[in-house]
């Protein structure tokens, strides 16, 4: 068993051959996969998606680059989303991104707050987006009581993964993991406790070795199994199941086996 915790089907780089990537996920055994919404156009679109394929799961949200373009009618647009439509298993991706600063910090920061509490609101857990803001975005999380959810593509430090650990969130590794200069998040694969992890791809992005420079897909997540497996010295088969698991709980998803 294999899960793809965190994709973007529904973005256009896939309007072009998306039912061969699926059946190529397929093909290569991975079971699920968690496609994740950044903005409302987005969301509604992944939703749409997981409705049409048995083995697809969706979240919603508003990604930071995208909350200057929203407002209150967009996040109760996601409210009627969540409670209207099937298959949605979390709220995000959510955070701060203080890297690029497509959106301002203050309003990243207003929009953050108010998300986690709709997810509250909602008993979703949440998928967070952290890049270059660490600190805050610990701190947004602590102070909003919630308790449930993933850092995704995590690009902090062991000491800051135990933070999150100690906040009840999962750490989801990327194919970032299989650079051979990715030390830090090689260390976190490591150490973390195995039944706190998730694998990702983030596809489109992040593509791995052996297939970095190309566009990603979930049918990759093989090679960063692999590679969390080499780094903790277990076989790839255990890593797979174990963040596998991870990812059905956090999630809520039930295998039909």
């Amino acid at each position: 068993m294999l899960i793809d915790s965190h994709a973007h089907l529904e973005m256009k780089e896939f309007d072009s051959d998306r039912e061969e990537v699926i059946r190529r996920a397929g093909s290569e055994g991975i079971d699920f996969i968690v496609t994740v919404g950044t903005n409302l156009k987005l969301s509604l679109k992944a939703v749409t998606l997981a409705e049409q394929y048995e083995n697809i799961y969706a979240t919603v949200g508003i990604h930071p680059h995208d909350v200057a373009k929203t407002d209150n009618k967009t996040l109760d647009a996601l409210k009627e989303l969540v409670q209207t439509r099937k298959k949605i298993v979390a709220y995000g991706e959510i955070g701060l991104d203080y890297f690029r600063n497509i959106s301002s910090q203050e309003k990243q920061l207003e929009s953050f707050g108010m998300q986690l509490e709709l997810a509250k609101e909602l008993n979703l857990p949440v998928v967070i987006h952290d890049r270059e803001a660490h600190q805050q975005s610990l701190e947004t999380v602590k102070a909003s009581g919630v308790r449930r959810g993933v850092f995704h593509c995590f690009s902090g430090d062991y000491e800051m993964a135990k933070k999150c650990l100690d906040l009840g969130f999962y750490i989801s590794i990327p194919g970032v993991v299989t650079f051979n200069k990715s030390q830090t998040i090689q260390d976190v694969a490591e150490r973390v406790p195995l039944s706190f992890l998730l694998l990702e791809t983030d596809a489109p992005y992040l593509t791995p070795v052996p297939h970095r420079g190309k566009r990603n897909e979930p049918s990759f997540i093989v090679h960063t199994a692999k590679k969390v497996a080499q780094i903790r010295k277990i076989s790839w088969e255990e890593v797979a199941r174990e963040t596998s698991m991870n990812a059905m709980s956090l999630f809520g998803i039930k295998s039909s086996s």
